[in-house]
This record gives C-alpha cells, structure tokens and sequence, in this order.
C-alpha cells in the first residue's frame, strides 16, 4: 500500500501550527480570567439580574469593569514582580490567622460556586443532547479533574484560550431580539431599580460575581506559572531588565480580558432583559433554565448559543475555580504546587483540585438546591472580597513587597472603590 502524501500527513500538524501562531493563541493569563469570570454560576447570576430588574442593572457592568481591571492588574503584578503568588505574599506580610481563615472561605466558595457550575452544564448538555444530567454532571467533573491532573499546564492553557471565543455567543443571541438603543443607552448610565434589600442583594451577587476572590489568586499564580515556564525568565525584583515590556503585557492583558469579560456579562443581562424580564419571567433558578426560557422567546438559535456559552465557560471556570483555591492553600502550607508539575510531586496541591470537586460532586446528591449554593457562593464572595481587596492593595503599595514596581495611585484608588461599593451593597443586604 502507497504512503500517504506528505501534505496529507501534515495537515493536522499544519492546523495545529496556526492555531498556535494565532494571536488568540498568545494571550494571557488576564484574557483567561476575564473568560472564567463568566463561569455558568456567573451567567445564572446575570441571567437573574436582567430577568428581574430588565435593563435597570446594566450599569453594574460600566462601573465594575475599572474596578475589577484595577484588582486584578495588581494581583498580576504581584504575582510576576515576586515570582510568588498571592497567598505567599499574604502571608509574608498579614497575620497567619487571618490568611488561612481567608483561604477557609476562598475553598468553601469555590466548592459551593463549582458544585453549581458543573449542574449547570449537566442540565445545559441534557437540554442539548439528552442523557441524564446527573450522569452528564459526573462526566463533566472527572473530565475537568483528569485535564487538571494529567495534562501539562502548557498544554492545558492552550485550549483554555481557545475557549475563550464561547464567551461571543451572548452577544450574537442579540442579533435575534429587538434592542431599543436608546433605553439601554440610558439604563447603562443611570440605575433603575428601588434600593431595597432585594436591589441590594442582587448588586452583591454580581459584584461577588464579577469581582470574585478566586480570580485574584489565580491570576497572581498565572503569572508565576507563564514566568516559571519560558527559559531563563526571573522575578522582577531578581531581574529588572524585562519590566517596562512585562508591566506593558499586564496592563493590556488584564485591562482587555476584564472588558471582554464585563462587556459578556453585559450582553447576559441585556438579552435576559429584552426577553426574558419582557415576557413576565422574573425568576432563573439555573443558568440553564435561562438557556431554555430562550428558546420559545428568541427561538431555536438563541437557545443553542446560549446554551454553547454555557458549557464553553464552564470548561474554563470549573477548573479555574478548584485550582485557584489549590494554589491558595498550597502557598499557605508550603506544598509544591502548580499545573505544569506531576501529581506525584504536588499531592497535596492536586489533592485539593481532586477534594474540591468530589465536594462539589457530593452538593448535587444531597438535600441541597446548586442555586442555593451559587447564592451563598456569591453572598461569601462579595463579603470576602472587601477584606481580601484591602489586603491586596496593602501588598501592592508597600515597598517592601513590590520595591520599584508598586501599584500606581489610579489602581489603588479605583481598588479602594471597589472595596467601598461591595461594602455598602453588604451592609445594606444584611441591614435589611
């Protein structure tokens, strides 16, 4: 039998060649975090806030994208100036017994936020192929363990950024509806909503959402992970040379990824608003159920693309979620850690990734609602975030941490901002 033609053979290679010489292909740790932050809990979130409040929530999006870019340029920052992520300089700096409490509820967060994320795309995949979903849930969690576990962090990251095009289905789903411009104009500059308790709750989901304590150590430990990864790359405390080129990535990188990502969630409560807050549907119970109210309200199409979001995030979020509480815990008891090392020399960083989504595993064959436990996911996120944010600026105006490369004044304000807002929405939750 004739060998194949060489440029038969060669074609798959040639494929994988350009997709690795594509820019999408280059982007960074920011990019990534931005993607995750839109994880099926987050569109559940979202979808929520359109559906009960229609276009009065939009404005959580233009004024948390310069907080959130803000936070997160500097976890990056500390996680490539140092060489260690943000955990490890917490507890250089803070005492031990407020980093591991912080850590504590970082885990319990993640657990309960990864136990809603993988039902989601169990009930999204049953809508869309049939199956069970709790059989297609389990499915979901051990593929996204084994990816964790066995493949290596270069690798794994490669796919990751190619999910990150699964975030455009929100805005193509517009393309079904009609948009009145100007009133969305108008609600994206000015709040409409009564500020009751209710009002106040749904603004700490989305800003515990948007602004979530695991995309703050992730993307610190992404930073050490991309620098650990190429040849002869050094901290910039140990290595000033690259700075000005590596500062200039992380501003572009972060500031570009928190707009895709906020200007994602922006389209979730848009579309949710125009249909399903317009057709007297005011409760989402799952992010799911959203994808499905869509379909007799926008049609086939509509549902089909949110539907794809879903699970394209989700394979982004869930493991962003299990190891951003790894790297915490492992910096804090001094484990080896990180995505690109084998299992047998990090046990006990993947021990948590593998803990963490059989925990998560279990929430969805007990008594317990997985929108319940997005709820408290979020309600813990927008509480915890305020302290953790304080913590972060701390870290990166002190000289002794950062040296040279402290945070500007701008990022700090806007963090200090940031910490304000989310504050004051708690306050008001629990005042009542």
């Amino acid at each position: 039998m004739d060998a194949a033609p060489p440029t038969a053979r060669s074609r798959p290679r040639r494929i994988l060649d350009r997709l690795r010489e594509h820019p999408l292909a280059r982007v960074g740790p920011g990019f990534i975090t931005g993607v995750a932050d839109d994880d099926p809990g987050g569109i559940a979130t979202y979808a929520q806030a359109g559906a009960q409040y229609g276009l009065g929530m939009l404005w959580t999006m233009p004024l948390s994208f310069p907080l959130m870019a803000a936070v997160q340029s500097m976890c990056a920052r500390i996680g490539r100036v140092t060489g260690r992520g943000l955990a490890a300089n917490m507890a250089a700096v803070f005492p031990m017994p407020v980093v591991r409490a912080a850590v504590l509820l970082l885990l319990l967060a993640n657990t309960l936020n990864i136990a809603a994320d993988i039902a989601a795309m169990g009930e999204t995949a049953e809508l869309v192929l049939g199956g069970n979903r709790h059989v297609l849930t389990a499915l979901f969690a051990l593929a996204t363990l084994l990816a964790q576990v066995f493949v290596p962090y270069h690798r794994y990251v490669f796919v990751l950024r190619w999910l990150t095009v699964s975030l455009l289905s929100y805005a193509a789903v517009l393309f079904t509806v009609h948009v009145p411009w100007g009133a969305v104009a108008w609600r994206t500059l000015w709040p409409g909503f009564v500020p009751d308790r209710a009002a106040a709750t749904v603004i700490v989901a989305v800003f515990g959402t948007t602004i979530s304590p695991y995309l703050f150590f992730w993307q610190a430990s992404e930073e050490v992970e991309d620098m650990d990864a190429r040849p002869r790359a050094e901290p910039l405390l140990r290595d000033a040379r690259p700075a000005p080129r590596e500062l200039r990535r992380i501003r572009w990188d972060t500031w570009s990824g928190m707009f895709y990502s906020n200007a994602s969630a922006y389209f979730i409560i848009l579309a949710t608003a125009l249909t399903l807050h317009a057709a007297g549907v005011t409760r989402i119970d799952t992010a799911a159920q959203a994808a499905s109210a869509l379909r007799p309200l926008a049609g086939e199409f509509a549902f089909e693309l949110f539907a794809l979001g879903i699970l394209g995030v989700g394979l982004i979020g869930v493991p962003v979620l299990a190891a951003s509480g790894a790297y915490a815990l492992a910096e804090v008891m001094h484990w080896r850690s990180g995505l690109e090392r084998r299992a047998t020399d990090a046990r006990g960083f993947y021990g948590v990734i593998a803990a963490s989504m059989a925990g998560a595993l279990a929430i969805q064959y007990l008594p317990i609602s997985p929108m319940r436990a997005l709820f408290w996911s979020a309600v813990i996120n927008g509480v915890v975030s305020v302290p953790l944010i304080v913590m972060v600026m701390i870290l990166a105006s002190r000289r002794s941490v950062l040296g040279a490369y402290r945070a500007s004044r701008t990022a700090l304000a806007l963090g200090g901002i940031a910490a304000a807002v989310m504050g004051a929405a708690a306050v008001r939750m629990f005042m009542g």
